[in-house]
């Protein structure tokens, strides 16, 4: 069996590609509950949430980290690419809920910290999803990735975390190898929580009351439907968000696609592709580069990936 890949990393990474989403008022945690795929109603101020917020056909428009600051407000941390278009989309919900949202990007210093710089901040049992204060920031426990413990960082502008700096691309590849995939603009409304592992990852909570898309979510895991999952791959070329990939039983229909991508520090690409299980268990895969006119998929030169092990198991039984 092919083991996980280890590479040690250390330090802290500025992440400008993230946004932040207030939601303030007595009401806030109801609200959010009944919009996104996990349990807000019952989050308390030690615990972080992973959670998708979908279409009524349960297809993903934005993934979340979110949590408590105190009792009454809540942070949700997106890729900035989907801010605005998902907090106006929430907004309409609100209706004569005591809550309030807002963009709060700039009332905020976010970092992700990896290596040493993460252990500084976290206790040694943290586990992904756990939420510590320290002084004025919060620290959220992150999936680890290449061997490597990893945290966000949150505090009001003008603070940074200690540690030496990390770059963003190699940010970029430890979230690809984490195995935990952060929705972006190229991909919204194609897939399924479950297509991206989320009710393996804490990101489905099935026992809790209706949100948008949430029949269709559990017929997906309980009738057996779900015939995509996400899995990682590496590449010899460079491999984008979004772009298709197939396997040579049919050359004309795709088989997946590439959620999250980023350069190997060895070289090459790994990615996060979601596709259909049948034909990650073959292998045998590859991505196209982008069509020329007139150009059939078939035509088009391959670019050959290769799969990895995921950092997690995939959960069978909820």
């Amino acid at each position: 069996m092919t083991l996980p890949q280890t590479l040690p990393l250390n330090g802290i990474t500025p992440l400008s590609h993230l946004g932040v989403i207030r939601a303030v008022g007595v009401d806030a945690a109801s609200f959010l509950h009944g919009q996104l795929s996990n349990d807000f109603a019952l989050l308390d101020l030690e615990h972080a949430r992973l959670a998708a917020f979908c279409t009524a056909k349960g297809r993903m428009l934005a993934s979340f980290i979110g949590f408590k600051r105190s009792a009454d407000e809540i942070l949700l941390i997106c890729d900035r690419s989907l801010l605005a278009p998902t907090l106006k989309r929430l907004s309409m919900f609100v209706l004569r809920a005591q809550c309030k949202l807002s963009d709060a990007t700039a009332d905020f210093a976010l970092y992700g910290l990896a290596g040493t710089a993460a252990q500084e901040y976290l206790s040694a049992d943290a586990a992904p999803w756990s939420l510590s204060q320290a002084g004025a920031a919060s620290v959220l426990a992150l999936y680890p990735a290449a061997g490597n413990r990893r945290a966000l960082w949150l505090a009001p502008p003008g603070q940074a975390p200690r540690g030496e700096s990390l770059s963003e691309e190699l940010w970029q590849w430890l979230e690809v190898q984490s195995g935990v995939a952060t929705l972006s603009a190229p991909v919204v409304d194609a897939f399924v929580p479950q297509m991206l592992n989320y009710e393996s990852l804490g990101g489905v909570n099935f026992k809790k009351g209706c949100y948008p898309g949430q029949e269709v979510v559990a017929r997906s895991q309980f009738r057996g439907t779900l015939k995509r999952r996400a899995y990682l791959v590496h590449a010899a070329q460079a491999l984008s968000v979004g772009q298709e990939v197939f396997s040579p039983e049919d050359l004309e229909q795709s088989t997946g696609t590439v959620v999250q991508a980023a350069a190997a520090p060895d070289g090459g690409w790994d990615a996060l592709v979601s596709m259909q299980i049948a034909s990650a268990a073959r292998g045998d895969l590859f991505a196209h580069a982008a069509l020329t006119e007139g150009q059939s998929a078939a035509a088009a030169q391959g670019i050959a990936l290769q799969p990895r092990p995921l950092p997690y198991a995939l959960l069978a039984d909820i």
